[in-house]
């Protein structure tokens, strides 16, 4: 705690006006400014004695002329800018080439007047906002320009330690100080690659925290090639996330609390009203198992009591995720929606759109009895299809009638309201569905009720279960066949979904992994999508009910696999809803991939977070560039050492007003 102390008393007693211009720091004056960008004049001198202006280093420019005006621009130096003396230069220059003389050292043979000509260039710089003090006075920062002087009036400085650990750690809201005590620090400020000039020294870094309301809720996006750091990131976010929920005001989530006053609580006090759930979908294996990259850090080891491991196959130490298709209806059918949702078959759509929820009003015997004849009639697809019956579900019931029952056996005994075997109810739909266009009975029900017997919904399951499209005729598809492809993902054991645990761990605030790397990519998406969809609906059920939600951060390795396209156009997919209505169901979601092209634009357009390393191509610069100012590291991005790179991101954080560079700690216990 009391380094907390020191830390936020040293960042709260930063005045970037009075200790951001240091003479020894100074490098040139603008010689053209404007809302957007200023041309700083700078000589060489000035750039050795401040080591260096490496691309992308944040500046400061104060005003001169006025002691009244207590303001400085921030600025970030971008490229070389031309300087009007620069062709007389060259032509100098390659006189002195042509004459082979030397123009540089102890050996240089200009004349002082020349050497100190050809020491000045030009440099670039984007205007990120202003600092100044305001009525009260309190700094304060502005992301923008409300006024500008005269250039040549104006004085650039590079930044010190301490300012520049005041500038990166920025917040859009001066109720919130960075570096307090629900904070964490991930990483430091750094500017390049290479690092002649940039301190080794550990003392020397300006930290750079992030606020906890940047992530939880949020979409936050890590792009960056193979072996640049992604995971790594992640992990120090589950890490602080850790810690944040730890902190959680009350231990145990209370539904009778208002959500809003749950959001606001958080949003006041910097820690979570209750503890934070976490879902990670491993899809390469490496949160779920030790491995040698982790070297004792893996986070199912460092949080052995708070941490779940699932698999869609059995392994010790992991719960396995299996449904017993029989018992967990509902839950069933969403794997088998998932498995089949790319067949465009007309009788695989009809069958994927039933609805097999039980009718809230139970005093509606028609409708009840409706909804246990699509149950039975399903269940015996299943049967059929290879699904083994659980040993305490020998007998199947629905309601039938006397004419019926006869039709299918020429006698009365047949009562499938009593209950009868899973053959015999198979046996007495297909009878019934061969006779639906012939027999009198269903004639007259159309003709007495102004409606089928059998409503859509049945019939589709009939269609699947028959594998007949109309009844009566022969057999002209797979129907139930189409089940035997997801048969292994069903256990005639337990009572209960496994997405129901999940879902009371996460409200709990444990940590769950979904090791879904063994497996094909439809069964990861399937289960991914099933797991996504079931805390949805429970976080929009508690929404709608005016009651709390804790934060549940969804972690999507290799997102690629699992998001919809680019061009997908399919808005009410899973994933496109919890970036697009997951912040006021307190759902966040952090995903990491090696494109952005990849991912689907409306994720990417509700994205706050983002931290980028390497991208080795110009496509995805491109697509970068259309967010935030990005830009401006475009050409730093493509650049790349796979030696000394590892974990160095450019970062831009909901409440931060700009874009930082950040060399991101490493993930420790």
């Amino acid at each position: 705690m009391s380094s907390t102390l020191d830390r936020l008393k040293k960042i709260i007693s930063i005045d970037p006006l009075v200790q951001g211009k240091q003479d020894d720091l100074f490098i040139g004056h603008p010689f053209s400014l404007d809302y957007n960008k200023a041309n700083v004049l700078i000589c060489d001198d000035d750039k050795e004695r401040v080591k260096g202006i490496a691309q992308g280093a944040f500046l400061l420019a104060f005003y001169d002329n006025e002691e009244t005006v207590e303001e400085a621009i921030l600025l970030r130096a971008l490229a070389p800018a031309k300087l009007p003396t620069d062709n007389t230069v060259v032509s100098s220059m390659i006189e002195y080439y042509k004459d082979n003389l030397p123009t540089s050292g102890k050996t240089s043979k200009l004349d002082d007047f020349t050497r100190y000509e050809f020491s000045f260039s030009g440099l670039e710089c984007r205007v990120l906002g202003t600092f100044y003090r305001n009525s009260i006075g309190k700094v304060e920062f502005g992301a923008d320009l409300e006024n500008f002087y005269s250039s040549h009036h104006y004085s650039v400085y590079k930044i010190n330690k301490e300012v520049l650990e005041f500038i990166v750690n920025q917040r859009d809201s001066s109720d919130i100080i960075a570096g307090n005590e629900n904070e964490f620090a991930i990483g430091h400020v750094r500017y390049s690659s290479s690092q002649r000039f940039q301190t080794q020294n550990i003392d020397e870094r300006s930290d750079v925290y992030i606020n906890p309301a940047d992530l939880l809720g949020k979409r936050t996006a890590l792009f960056g090639m193979t072996r640049t750091g992604k995971s790594n990131t992640v992990k120090k976010i589950i890490q602080a996330t850790a810690e944040m929920s730890s902190k959680a005001k009350n231990s145990v989530l209370r539904p009778d609390v208002n959500v809003v006053d749950n959001l606001k609580t958080f949003e006041t006090s910097g820690a979570p009203k209750y503890p934070v759930g976490q879902i990670i979908f491993d899809i390469n294996g490496e949160y779920a198992n030790a491995n040698m990259q982790d070297n004792g850090t893996a986070i199912y080891e460092m949080y052995k009591n708070d941490v779940t491991r699932y698999s869609v196959i059995e392994k010790t130490g992991f719960q396995v995720m299996k449904i017993n298709f029989y018992k967990q209806i509902l839950a069933g059918f969403e794997l088998i929606k998932s498995y089949l949702i790319e067949d465009n078959s007309g009788f695989v759509k009809s069958f994927l759109a039933i609805d097999l929820s039980e009718p809230e009003d139970k005093n509606d015997r028609s409708a009840i009895c409706r909804w246990e004849r699509k149950r039975a009639a399903y269940l015996c697809c299943l049967k059929l299809a290879g699904f083994t019956v659980p040993s305490n579900m020998g007998t199947i019931k629905f309601e039938g009638n006397k004419e019926l029952n006869k039709l299918v056996k020429d006698d009365e005994t047949l009562d499938p309201s009593r209950g009868i075997s899973f053959d015999q109810a198979i046996n007495w739909f297909q009878i019934i569905w061969d006779n639906y266009e012939s027999n009198d009975y269903f004639t007259k029900y159309r003709k007495k009720n102004d409606k089928e017997w059998a409503d859509e919904d049945l019939k589709a399951i009939l269609i699947f279960l028959t594998r007949k499209r109309i009844s009566g005729r022969a057999v002209d598809n797979n129907g139930y066949l189409k089940l035997r492809g997801i048969i292994e993902q069903h256990t005639a054991t337990g009572e209960e979904a496994f997405t129901s645990h999940i879902l009371k761990q996460l409200r709990e605030g444990k940590i769950i992994i979904v090791d879904i790397s063994q497996g094909d990519p439809s069964i990861q998406r399937m289960y991914s999508e099933m797991v996504c969809n079931s805390i949805f609906k429970d976080s929009m059920y508690q929404f709608i009910g005016n009651s709390a939600n804790n934060f549940i951060q969804f972690y999507f390795e290799e997102a690629h696999n699992l998001f919809p396209k680019k061009d997908e156009k399919d808005l009410s997919q899973i994933y496109n809803r919890i970036a697009k209505e997951g912040a006021k169901l307190n759902l966040g979601m952090i995903y990491a991939t090696q494109e952005v092209s990849s991912i689907s634009s409306n994720i990417l357009k509700n994205t706050q977070n983002w931290f980028i390393a390497h991208l080795n191509n110009e496509d995805e610069i491109r697509e970068l560039r259309k967010y935030y100012d990005f830009d401006d590291f475009a050409d730093s991005l493509i650049k790349f050492s796979a030696k000394n790179d590892k974990g160095f991101v450019r970062m831009k954080t909901y409440s931060n007003p700009f874009i930082v560079p950040v060399q991101i700690n490493k993930f420790s216990v």
